[in-house]
């Protein structure tokens, strides 16, 4: 009997709420993302939450994008959101916009207004700030916050009217200017900027700040379990007066921990720094921890959601070593991934007794790690072959098991080959490998009685494509990047190295984007999006095994 696995403390939130008929024995959750750049591999963990929790207790998630700064947001962005959260495998109940609240939450702030819970304030950000105190000393009051309530409704209508300046006039609730809470001292509320929305347009040049549009928008769908990050819980007092004063429907905050991982940085704005200091090509680059950049990589969105399983629910800080979710695509696709032949530095084998102009059609196994192999291929063998140059060594050591004068290794789903000659070229350097086959070693129907212990992977040269292929490392060679002076400083120089010229079986000619393949020996590795008929390109999503894992302890 296996063991049930215990729950995570949001789960048991909602099961106590589910238990005791809180809502209504619903579960709503939301997904709110700000459309100011690409999802990463933190917003997945939040989406994998949002939307799990849903699915698990027979709720349902809303998208809802945080649209409230129209000088960062755009359209772009929405659409790169939608396609990210259905590629992971999730579907929103309704797609909704924080900007359609706009009027309401205008209202609300009306309201507080009315209640003399709110004031205009002509003050700069720098006299605010200073007004506000530190946290070991209470604030001031700025010389507007004892404007009568008419005065504040009708300067709060002139700021929408436009007739302010962006920064002229901000409101601010009136609450405590000696919270031990900074986030409770008279926080902002609305701002002045005279920028077009993608949305709305012109129609607006007041917007409301994050901490007073999150919870009403909460309210106004009814979500039932608002899950944030750790760094909302100052906030949370904040989301709960606005609530209680505006005597709305009571939306709760529960914060988790956010994901830190080694070798990355899950700043949007730092990744924005990337892009548009050209240390990578774009946000679906794929060194980059987006989501587009690991789903071009050749990341599945069960290896990513696996991860986000792995890892848990947290009320701690923690760093994820990179290494785990490294992990989770390895085993993916070690059961997804169909097995195919690739030269990346290639030599000519010249089998010297195999008949002049003679083709066979061998056959290899889609993918020997399951049960009937998801079908086979053919794979054309002939004299000439491709050869990888590491598998021939002209002074071989004693336990070098793959090609050298006088040595014998299998040719993966062909037959036993053995090195009785080599040609250098004026450089000293290796050409071509003479070696001679035993006609009845052909694998699946061996009785040559031989033993080899090494095997290698080959392409025949008169059916070889030509592809580009991209080895892709970790962008960054410190283990927290974020924590640097300089997060650029560390930019790992070995991030990418492109191979023009490869060989590949002629049916990886056939490839598609998102299906991911085993180079035999070499590691995993999918198509490009970017890649045409005419110049095929391979990205390495990852390799075979955790090198880089033992490099570092190697040099530890």
């Amino acid at each position: 009997m296996s063991e049930e696995k215990s729950l995570n403390f949001i789960e048991e939130i909602v099961e106590e709420d589910l238990r005791t008929g809180k809502h209504g024995g619903r579960v709503l959750t939301r997904f709110p993302p700000e459309p100011n750049g690409y999802l990463h591999i933190g917003h997945a963990k939040s989406i994998c939450l949002n939307f799990g929790l849903a699915q698990q207790y027979n709720g349902t998630t809303n998208l809802r994008f945080d649209d409230t700064n129209p000088v960062t947001e755009d359209t772009e962005y929405v659409e790169s959101i939608k396609k990210d959260i259905q590629w992971l495998g999730f579907q929103w109940a309704e797609e909704l916009y924080t900007s359609d609240y706009f009027e309401t939450l205008y209202g609300y702030a009306v309201e507080l207004i009315k209640k003399g819970l709110a004031y205009v304030d002509d003050s700069t950000a720098e006299e605010i700030a200073a007004a506000k105190g530190t946290p070991t000393e209470p604030g001031v009051p700025t010389p507007y916050r004892d404007r009568t309530i008419e005065e504040n409704l009708t300067l709060f209508a002139d700021m929408r009217a436009g007739k302010y300046k962006d920064g002229e006039k901000v409101l601010r609730a009136k609450i405590d200017l000696a919270s031990p809470n900074m986030h409770m001292r008279d926080p902002l509320l609305y701002r002045i900027k005279h920028a077009h929305h993608h949305r709305t347009g012109n129609q607006w040049c007041i917007y409301p700040m994050y901490d007073f549009a999150h919870g009403q928008s909460d309210s106004i769908e009814k979500i039932t379990h608002s899950i944030c990050t750790l760094e909302f819980i100052p906030h949370r007092p904040l989301y709960d007066w606005c609530i209680d004063k505006l005597e709305i429907f009571p939306s709760k905050q529960y914060e988790f921990a956010r994901l830190n991982m080694t070798y990355t940085v899950m700043s949007k704005r730092k990744l924005l720094q990337l892009v548009n200091d050209k240390f990578v090509e774009s946000w679906d680059d794929p060194r980059m921890p987006t989501i587009s950049g690991l789903r071009r990589r050749g990341y599945t969105p069960a290896s990513i959601r696996n991860f986000c399983e792995k890892i848990g629910v947290q009320k701690r800080e923690n760093m994820i070593d990179v290494s785990l979710l490294e992990f989770c695509i390895r085993e993916d696709l070690n059961k997804t991934a169909w097995r195919r032949m690739a030269v990346l530095d290639p030599i000519k084998l010249v089998i010297t007794n195999y008949p002049e102009g003679q083709v066979e059609d061998l056959v290899g196994e889609n993918n020997p790690e399951v049960e009937g192999g998801e079908g086979s291929r053919t794979i054309p063998f002939s004299k000439e072959l491709w050869i990888e140059r590491d598998d021939f060594m002209e002074d071989a050591p004693k336990k070098f098991f793959r090609l050298g004068p006088g040595l014998s290794v299998r040719l993966k789903h062909a037959y036993i080959v053995t090195c009785h000659d080599f040609v250098k070229d004026e450089n000293g350097k290796v050409t071509e490998v003479h070696c001679t086959y035993v006609p009845n070693s052909k694998s699946g129907e061996d009785t040559s009685g031989l033993k080899v212990k090494g095997t290698i992977h080959w392409i025949s040269v008169p059916h070889a494509k030509e592809a580009e292929v991209r080895l892709y490392d970790r962008l960054f060679n410190d283990e927290n990047p974020a924590a640097a002076e300089d997060f650029k400083a560390s930019i790992n120089p070995e991030s990418l190295h492109i191979i023009e010229r490869a060989y590949i079986e002629p049916d990886l000619a056939n490839a598609n984007p998102g299906k991911g393949y085993q180079f035999i020996r070499l590691g995993y590795f999918t198509l490009d999006t970017h890649s045409t008929p005419a110049h095929l390109v391979f990205n390495r999503t990852v390799t075979l095994k955790d090198s880089w894992g033992k490099e570092v302890k190697k040099n530890a």
